[in-house]
């Protein structure tokens, strides 16, 4: 049930995604992404996936346009956000609210993280605090 999730009609209908049967894309710097949910799959209120950091990896500084929502699966994560240092947990859940600067990093030197996230938007976008770039989330998961 990994395959299309439109009917006939144009309507949007139940699916399961397994990780291991879908792409990984990757982001550069360490991380890659495996996109779940997305508009393409005719989702209208939210996107998710997982993102796999290598270990010693952290991305930069970004805030998005929507609320977003991260758990972590696997790993030794800090959370840097207002200016303060949060160290995560497997399974610990963060919300973060639209337009605030922050950043995940993996702790581990020899271990891999894994987060599992949630944009309250379809149409979600990243911008990244240094430079004040702005790309839609789903660009991050094209083939480079």
């Amino acid at each position: 049930m990994t395959t299309s999730t439109k009917t006939n009609n144009g309507t949007a209908k139940p699916a399961i995604y397994r990780p291991s049967d879908l792409t990984a894309y990757e982001r550069g710097g360490g991380a890659r992404t495996i996109p779940l949910v997305t508009a393409g799959d005719g989702a209208t209120a939210f996107i998710n996936g997982i993102t796999e950091f290598a270990p010693g990896t952290k991305i930069p500084f970004h805030s998005h346009n929507c609320e977003e929502s991260v758990m972590l699966l696997e790993g030794d994560a800090i959370l840097d956000i207002n200016g303060e240092e949060h160290r995560l947990q497997p399974m610990d859940t963060t919300w973060i609210p639209p337009n605030v600067s922050h950043r995940f990093r993996n702790m581990s030197d020899t271990q891999p993280m894994k987060i599992l996230w949630i944009y309250a938007s379809v149409d979600a976008t990243r911008t990244l605090t240094e430079t004040g770039a702005t790309n839609p989330v789903a660009l991050e998961h094209i083939k480079r």
